[in-house]
């Protein structure tokens, strides 16, 4: 009985301690940044979409986890002017085709394993939900005081988004899409 409760006071010592030592730093959404851009055949659209809230967990220096949540209402198209097709890409991009904004006004990102690379580099492996469907994606991510970036590609066809894709549908010819659309996020924290 005694080794029982020696066990039970050093398992909750160890636990408490672990939890001591992390820290969770909110992600200051309006000081962060995300962007995107979509590849087809003859061109691409860049623009943005903000953080709703996220946080970075630590312990000491090193990066031990963290989730996000994005604010898929917020989509914009950068490369268009007003009255020049940005308020229809938008539009569509907000519609079933793509990301069914009406039904799935959020996404998220939660980090499952993170590897030290050394040098303040992280690799990660996060589930991220789109339209109610989650998948694994691996990026690396930088920290640099009370910033972290990251770059990384998403096949949109993972989360059903696959209007346009030559990977469905045949004879798209100059109108195909690429499944894959690339993000680049900065964080402040």
């Amino acid at each position: 009985m005694k080794n029982l409760k020696t066990i039970a006071i050093a398992l909750l010592l160890a636990f408490t301690a672990t939890n001591i030592n992390a820290q969770t730093k909110k992600v200051d959404a309006a000081a962060s940044k995300l962007t995107w851009v979509g590849k087809k055949v003859t061109g691409q659209h860049e623009g943005t979409v903000n953080l709703k809230e996220g946080s970075l967990v630590f312990k000491g220096k090193k990066l031990v986890g963290g989730n996000f949540v994005v604010d898929m209402k917020t989509i914009a198209v950068t490369d268009l002017k007003a009255g020049q097709g940005k308020e229809k890409l938008e539009g569509h991009l907000n519609s079933e085709d793509f990301f069914g904004i009406e039904k799935f006004q959020t996404a998220n990102l939660v980090f499952k394993t993170i590897a030290d690379k050394g040098n303040n580099v992280y690799a990660v492996t996060a589930d991220l939900t789109i339209k109610g469907k989650t998948n694994a994606v691996t990026f690396n991510v930088a920290v640099n005081g009370n910033k972290a970036t990251t770059n990384f590609k998403v096949d949109r066809t993972k989360y059903d988004i696959k209007y346009g894709s030559g990977s469905f549908f045949d004879n798209l010819g100059d109108k195909a899409i690429s499944d894959d659309f690339e993000l680049a996020i900065e964080l402040a924290f």
